[in-house]
């Protein structure tokens, strides 16, 4: 496992990006970077598990670590899911992360993802792109 650092500047209130980063609608908007079309199912509760999927249906699951509201959420993700058939897989402590920090000027928000070196190109290239689009959306948000 590789741990891949990300991080950027908002200026908004970290409840603001808390909101944009786990909301349905906007969730759907920032994920796009990923994969157009992608959404989640289930809950953000600690210890439940959520479901990531493509337009497709095809994506992966994961257990909600830690919740701690406008601060940090973190999952363990679990395995893939295609044409709906969850497949566990031993990725070990592949987890995400999303740890927001308030300054006097702005949140920083940060994202870890521990991942396997098969994945690390595709994160390195969408990565930076979702972040700006959360960053896009908190701070043109009403």
């Amino acid at each position: 496992m590789e741990t891949l650092e990300f991080e950027i500047k908002i200026n908004a209130t970290p409840e603001k990006i808390w909101t944009v980063l786990w909301d349905d609608m906007s969730y759907r908007q920032w994920t796009s970077a990923f994969s157009k079309g992608s959404f989640y199912v289930g809950t953000w509760d600690e210890d439940s598990i959520i479901k990531f999927f493509d337009p497709n249906n095809n994506g992966m699951y994961s257990r909600v670590l830690k919740n701690d509201p406008n601060k940090e959420m973190t999952f363990l993700h679990l395995g893939e899911i295609y044409d709906g058939v969850e497949t566990p897989q031993d990725w070990g402590d592949a987890t995400e992360s999303y740890i927001l920090e308030e300054t006097e000027e702005e949140t920083i928000l940060k994202a870890t993802i521990k991942s396997s070196p098969e994945f690390k190109d595709f994160f390195e290239e969408k990565f930076p792109a979702a972040l700006q689009n959360v960053k896009n959306l908190a701070e043109n948000q009403l």
